[in-house]
């Protein structure tokens, strides 16, 4: 019977052992990830952008020189640059994990996926098409046919004036201001 607790003990350090090392691995591999991040830069050098590893934007330069370029256009390629950076996460993830767990530890594995599935690779970069700016900003709707006249104006009636009261001829007031304060 000794025997038996004993080895029981025994596999219970072991279980315990196993954990503290896995936990261990774990741990490295989030401490590892925790500073990493990913930067991207569009082709002509106007606009950068930097993601963390959970795929948040950190950092977004846009050069003076993209102030020639229409918004439409910036705005699309910080949108490609950000896609591009976050497709590149699974690959650090992967390297990490290799590094730190292993590459046959199932449960990081599911991370890999998991982080594949959250940033896909982006699709292939297409110049977008955008239409050509219009020059005159207009405000209202624009009809294809002639509006309809205007009725004519009809100036608006005089206003009526109210009829002058006039101030008593009692000289009595002796104040300054030409008559009662309130009539």
């Amino acid at each position: 019977m000794p025997d038996s607790i004993d080895a029981s003990d025994a596999m219970i350090d072991n279980w315990t052992k196993r954990l503290e090392e896995n936990a261990a691995r774990y741990q490295a591999l989030a401490d590892r990830m925790q500073g990493q991040t990913v930067t991207e830069r569009s082709k002509d050098g106007t606009v950068q952008v930097t993601v963390d590893s959970r795929g948040l934007l950190k950092n977004l330069v846009i050069a003076e020189s993209a102030a020639g370029k229409r918004m439409a256009e910036v705005s699309a390629q910080v949108m490609q640059l950000v896609q591009r950076a976050q497709a590149r996460i699974p690959e650090l993830l992967q390297q990490a994990m290799t590094e730190t767990t292993g590459t046959g530890d199932q449960a990081a594995a599911e991370i890999v996926r998991e982080a594949q599935s959250t940033f896909p690779e982006p699709p292939p970069e297409a110049e977008p098409a955008f239409p050509e700016p219009d020059r005159v900003r207009r405000f209202l709707p624009e009809d294809t046919e002639e509006p309809p006249p205007a009725p004519p104006r009809t100036p608006p009636p005089p206003p009526q004036q109210q009829p002058r009261r006039r101030r008593p001829a009692d000289d009595s007031d002796d104040d300054d201001f030409g008559g009662p304060i309130l009539s």
